[in-house]
């Protein structure tokens, strides 16, 4: 299905992001970098199934500090076999998505990084001249998401090129940059890319929250979001049956889950009508995040009295990595805290379940995602009105009956209490500002639409109340 590309560029200003006209036609631009980890070979199989969704610069392999060139090494060249298993899918995905790109195109921007040793920056490699080649091109001025599921090391060394070799572009560069860094995976963005780019306030996301698909999610995760991990469902959903992708991804052998820790980088920036890529502390299935220092935003942690680290936020000092060792029983802190990313993992996993059946199956015979539209996705209202909520464009391309459900999302927006819907379901909804809701405070609203078809798909659109 063709789902709307909802865009909106992002301007950054000092200390604050702020929000440009949304381009409604743009993909987002995206660039991997991986350190071919297992939990990485995982994250690439169900990123292959979403090619269709953004348009992909590069995929790079990198170093971390876990794997490189003699460590733990998948291999310069693990990527591969995925690629060909892509390229027997890809004839039956286009089926359901002419946009997904083609097994060529895709092969021509997978590339060898930097990966001799932990944090190697030294050297140019195809990766990191890749990554320049993208960032000086002044034809295409969209915002680049840059992905780091291993260290920041390739994409340190292609902005030290930037600033070593064309210094004048380095406020251009800047301005299309965008990170989404799982942990810092190496020193190099303290100990480069923050030095010497800072200035720049580049938006900056570092994950901690990816560890609701880390090894252990078994410690931590509710029973009733476990459920579309284990086995039985796996096996069904995804391994089995689903083609040659889908049967590399390396579960476990009874087809638990293993890990997808990468995966939140790009989940980010799945187009599912949440909006979270306008601000990082809106919420959506990659995590939600505050900013912590300059534009870069972490892990909300409610710790009482809790002071973030000034430098890195990674293995040895994350909250939630470091809360996990402590292997408190039934945490309800940590569940708390990964809340973020496990809310989605029902809808997230049905998703997942469905792209794999578009390797195998017929238009007809798969589920393809609703599109959800509403009259209005910023409104400005006064306390004590009433907000009238309308979705009556939405529609499934597939015919499916579909379900409506009207909820607030408090912690994205400012307003701190809680507000009464006429009606949880349909097509419409109302609900008045509470009288105690202050000028300038938000209230966001998720209008989420799911379908009947198997698996369920769901999909959303997020209104934003200001008072006035």
């Amino acid at each position: 299905m063709k789902i709307t590309k909802i865009f909106l560029f992002l301007l950054l200003c000092a200390g604050c992001v702020t929000m440009a006209k949304a381009d409604t036609t743009s993909k987002t631009r995206v660039i991997v970098t991986s350190d071919g980890e297992i939990d990485d070979e995982c994250s690439m199989v169900r990123f292959l199934l979403y090619a269709s969704e953004w348009d992909i610069e590069g995929i790079i392999t990198s170093s971390s500090q876990y794997h490189w060139q003699g460590h733990k090494w998948a291999g310069d060249d693990w990527i591969n076999p995925y690629l060909d298993a892509y390229e027997k899918v890809y004839p039956n995905l286009v089926k359901h998505d002419k946009d997904y790109p083609s097994p060529a195109y895709l092969r021509e921007r997978t590339v060898l990084g930097n990966v001799k040793a932990e944090g190697e920056m030294d050297e140019e490699t195809p990766g990191s001249n890749l990554i320049v080649k993208v960032l000086l091109d002044e034809t295409d001025n969209r915002p680049v998401w840059i992905q780091a599921w291993g260290g920041t090391n390739t994409i340190a060394r292609a902005l030290k090129t930037i600033e070593e070799k064309y210094p004048e572009k380095m406020d251009y560069v800047a301005g299309k940059l965008r990170f989404f860094l799982i942990w810092e995976q190496d020193s190099t963005y303290q100990s480069y890319i923050r030095p010497h780019w800072g200035k720049y306030n580049i938006l900056t996301i570092i994950s901690d929250q990816f560890i609701t698909y880390f090894y252990h999610w078994k410690k931590y995760l509710p029973a009733e979001q476990q459920q579309f991990l284990v086995g039985k469902w796996m096996n069904a959903n995804v391994i089995h049956n689903h083609g040659p992708l889908c049967s590399l991804y390396k579960a476990h052998e009874n087809g638990d889950f293993r890990s997808e820790g990468d995966s939140p980088a790009y989940f980010h920036v799945i187009p599912t009508g949440l909006r979270n890529e306008e601000h990082p502390d809106w919420g959506g299935w990659g995590g939600r995040y505050v900013k912590v220092r300059e534009n870069t935003w972490l892990d909300p942690v409610e710790e009482e009295g809790y002071v973030y680290p000034e430098g890195r936020w990674y293995t040895s000092n994350a909250w939630g990595r470091t809360r996990l060792k402590k292997n408190i029983p039934n945490d309800q802190m940590l569940i708390d805290y990964l809340r973020p990313t496990w809310h989605w993992i029902e809808p997230l996993q049905n998703d997942f379940a469905a792209r794999a059946d578009w390797c195998v199956k017929p238009y007809d015979e798969a589920n393809h995602a609703p599109v959800v539209v509403v009259a209005h996705d910023n409104m400005n209202v006064a306390s004590g009105k009433t907000v009238k909520l309308n979705a009556k464009g939405t529609k499934d391309p597939d015919g499916d009956k579909l379900t409506y459900k009207w909820w607030q999302y408090r912690e994205a927006g400012s307003y701190p209490g809680d507000i009464t819907f006429s009606s949880n379901g349909g097509v419409k909804s109302s609900f008045v500002v509470p009288e105690d809701a202050k000028k300038g405070e938000t209230i966001h609203v998720i209008c989420e639409v799911t379908d009947n078809g198997v698996p369920a798909l769901t999909r959303y659109a997020r209104v934003i109340i200001t008072v006035k």
